[in-house]
């Protein structure tokens, strides 16, 4: 595994274990939303360094993933990636602080997001190794 590889799992890393600390604060789902978001971002990015796919100055998880999605062995749901990148936005200033469709996301929403970028980051992990 290269270091820039290794740096990004270590920053996707961390951003997992920030949402594992605030996942049952119900007034800060929007920021468990951000950091799933963050830490699928940093998994694709780690894959492009890895496989040397090219340099990408993107924060779309749909774009990064068009570029990874052959070197992934899990299966996408790329509904997902669309939701977490409109929350990414939102989740980053005042006002709509990161909404899904039928408002703020719930505690069961965080939890889902942050099961879905788990699930990201150890496929990377596997694959990078």
């Amino acid at each position: 595994m290269k270091k820039i590889t290794k740096d990004w799992l270590i920053s996707a890393k961390s951003d997992l274990l920030i949402i594992e600390k605030i996942l049952e604060e119900k007034d800060l789902t929007h920021q468990a939303a951000f950091h799933a978001q963050q830490a699928v971002e940093k998994s694709f990015k780690a894959i492009i360094e890895e496989f040397e796919i090219g340099f990408v100055k993107t924060h779309s998880l749909e774009r990064l993933y068009s570029l990874v999605e052959k070197k992934i062995t899990i299966k996408i749901n790329t509904d997902v990636l669309t939701i977490l990148d409109q929350l990414y936005i939102d989740a980053r200033y005042p006002g709509e602080i990161g909404l899904l469709p039928d408002g703020k996301p719930s505690i069961d929403d965080s939890k889902e997001l942050y099961d879905f970028a788990r699930e990201i980051y150890n496929a990377t992990k596997a694959i990078t190794i």
